[in-house]
């Protein structure tokens, strides 16, 4: 084979191998893509769950502590304020300081015994930590869908058709200030 047959192959190869490796990354990123915005979905989800459970919270505490106004307003408020709360950073603001209301409304909880004892608490008290559990598992799903999409994103030679195509590094959802935990409720 000539030099020049060698030369027209190698840039046949290229000139093939180039649209195919195109295709390849653009449907990965495409697809991690997805999955972040899946996995947002699916925390979303779990946490509108949690958000529908505490207005029932709240009445069934204000049965028994009616006197304590304050306590409950602070709570639907920042109830409010979380379910109309987008994206990771604002979400996760906001989830801080209904996580700070919450744990009002359950040490007021507390100070009532009957309350302690009611069935209807205790079953809620149950759904809701259930609701946590699912809402962390979605937030950790989240958080690693997003760093298998950053890491495409950021990682060469994905990079270089990654930028010019739209695809932008996600924000994880992190845990609120000051928190370590689930939301501890002893009864």
């Amino acid at each position: 084979m000539t030099p020049l047959g060698t030369i027209v192959i190698v840039c046949v190869v290229i000139v093939l191998l180039v649209p195919v490796w195109l295709t390849v990354t653009y449907n990965g990123l495409v697809r991690r893509r997805n999955q972040v915005d899946n996995a947002w979905a699916q925390v979303d989800v779990q946490l509108k769950r949690r958000y529908d459970l505490i207005p029932n919270l709240v009445e069934t505490v204000k049965g028994y502590a009616a006197h304590e106004r304050g306590t409950f307003e602070a709570v639907v408020r920042a109830r409010d304020a979380a379910a109309a709360a987008s994206g990771p950073a604002n979400k996760e603001r906001a989830e801080a300081v209904l996580r700070t209301g919450l744990t009002g409304l359950f040490a007021l909880a507390e100070a009532y015994p009957a309350l302690r004892a009611a069935g209807t608490f205790d079953s809620l008290q149950q759904e809701l930590a259930t609701t946590e559990d699912r809402a962390a598992y979605a937030r950790q799903y989240y958080n690693d869908a997003v760093l298998a999409y950053n890491t495409s994103v950021s990682a060469f030679p994905t990079l270089l058709i990654a930028g010019p195509l739209g695809f932008r590094v996600r924000a994880f959802f992190g845990a609120g200030e000051g928190e370590t935990g689930p939301v501890q409720v002893r009864f």
